[in-house]
């Protein structure tokens, strides 16, 4: 079967439309124009902002002008993943494949966060049948890399009474808090040596783990492949002396590392004892790690001498710093039972120009105070190393509202549809609702998804029979909306 015969079949014919249209972050040039392309299909109005957010407006049904006007929000953008490094997310379509009671993509990430949010708010656009209030679907950019759309947004395009966001990943939950975070950028600076000649190279590559979401998957203890890839190292660099050429891993903040390598050199006559070595470690990891990841692994072959290597004591900084740098979860809610306080996420070690080494970590907490307290600690490990250190501009966290009127509504209407009583919850992660309330604090927010598992990394897939409960208790609640007055 395919995704777009699926049910509910307005929302997934929407959602395959959307799989087929590049749109990596801070490239949404072609989502984009389909959102605006879409509008004038249907006769909606449109606009877009000087960032680049787009809003689509449809006016109340018959009779219910008075109700408060909902803004759908979701974001264009989406965690470009794949098995395949030479896959094109700028160019290439995503291959979607239903399995079962899943629908996953062929070796990439799916892409459901947020296009089946993106899918549902169009689809209630164009929906002859619904009856509902004024309504505004804003859809915003770069949510994944920055949340540049919503830190940047037009506040035209947040005037309303209501605020349903739609990137919310777990059935039967209503969301009513988040995480605020920040990032942290730790550069080092290094000089280039002649790599020795009389060293034997190897690649050392840590790959197929399972990675994740560094806010949703973060109490999952998954491996994270520069951790692991510095622990090694760190026990090779204290019996040999050693020569780094190159070192890479991880790729966005907010995805737990999924795999990296190094180029690295011993003297010839240790060849054979690191082998033994990286044969032993591959044995640890897979004790410790067990079912957790069932496809990692730990490899190595030999390579050419290469042209240069990083200087010794930069070499020594960099393994050091990564291996003792803080990673997972930090701190425990004491409020909400199984939410993850404080996390911290060593995302990405990269190599930049002819003489920077770049490691990238992204804090997470619920308490402002706790966010920066983690983010300090960061610093104050890489500020040991002797790197520099900067961090973003961070992003706030949501209160949980719990008098909201629209999470009785939402919690109400999934009772009634399926006879279930919808958890309450806050979520570790990051959503650009804290934003919004910052920038119109009178907003009335709740956040509502399909269940999705996996995402930000190839793995990631979503839940057919969910996404009809999704979207079937965002229609109820509309109309329920639609019978207040403002």
């Amino acid at each position: 079967m395919k995704v777009s015969e699926l049910n509910p079949r307005r929302v997934f014919e929407i959602f395959d439309q959307i799989t087929k249209i590049p749109r990596p972050s801070k490239k949404e040039g072609k989502i984009r124009q389909y959102l605006l392309d879409f509008a004038k299909e249907h006769g909606l109005e449109a606009k877009t902002d000087e960032i680049g957010n787009v809003e689509i407006l449809k006016p109340a049904s018959e009779g219910h002008g008075d109700a408060p006007t909902v803004i759908l929000q979701g974001h264009m953008d989406m965690v470009c993943e794949s098995n395949d490094k030479s896959f094109d997310f700028e160019n290439n379509p995503i291959t979607t494949i239903v399995d079962g009671e899943w629908v996953r993509a062929d070796g990439t990430t799916l892409g459901a966060d947020n296009g089946i949010g993106v899918a549902a708010a169009l689809a209630v656009l164009t929906d002859p049948d619904l009856v509902h209030g004024p309504l505004k679907a804003l859809f915003t950019m770069d949510e994944e890399t920055g949340m540049t759309g919503a830190f940047n947004i037009d506040p035209s395009m947040l005037e309303g009474q209501i605020l349903i966001n739609l990137d919310s990943e777990d059935d039967a939950e209503i969301f009513v808090g988040c995480a605020g975070g920040v990032d942290t950028v730790c550069t080092f600076t290094y000089k280039r040596s002649f790599a020795p000649k009389d060293f034997n190279y190897f690649k050392i590559s840590i790959e197929k783990g399972q990675g994740g979401h560094s806010g949703g998957d973060i109490h999952l203890g998954r491996a994270n492949a520069n951790k692991l890839l510095a622990r090694f190292l760190f026990d090779l660099s204290k019996k040999y002396e050693l020569a780094l050429s190159e070192i890479d891993g991880g790729n966005l903040r907010n995805a737990i590392p999924r795999a990296a390598h190094a180029v690295v050199g011993v003297h010839t006559s240790h060849k054979e004892e690191v082998r033994v070595m990286l044969n032993e470690f591959a044995a640890k990891v897979a004790d410790e790690y067990g079912d957790i990841e069932p496809t990692l692994e730990i490899k190595m072959e030999s390579v050419e001498v290469p042209a240069y290597s990083i200087d010794s004591d930069t070499t020594t900084a960099i393994i050091r710093s990564v291996y003792c740098a803080p990673h997972g979860v930090v701190a425990m809610s004491r409020d909400i039972e199984g939410l993850v306080e404080t996390s911290t996420n060593l995302a990405s070690v990269k190599m930049q120009g002819d003489d920077k080494v770049v490691v990238t970590t992204s804090q997470r907490s619920s308490i402002e105070s706790s966010k920066w307290n983690i983010a300090n600690q960061v610093e104050a490990t890489f500020l040991l190393a002797g790197a520099t250190v900067e961090h973003g501009e961070g992003y706030p966290g949501w209160k949980p509202n719990m008098q909201s009127t629209i999470m009785k509504l939402a919690s109400d209407a999934y009772k009634e549809l399926y006879d279930v009583t919808p958890k309450i919850m806050a979520i570790h992660a990051g959503l650009e609702c804290g934003l919004f309330l910052e920038k119109f604090p009178h907003l009335d927010m709740v956040s509502f998804g399909p269940t999705l598992r996996d995402v930000h990394s190839p793995s990631e897939r979503m839940h057919i029979p969910a996404v009809e409960r999704f979207y079937e208790q965002l229609k109820l609640t509309l109309r329920k909306v639609a019978d207040l007055k403002k």
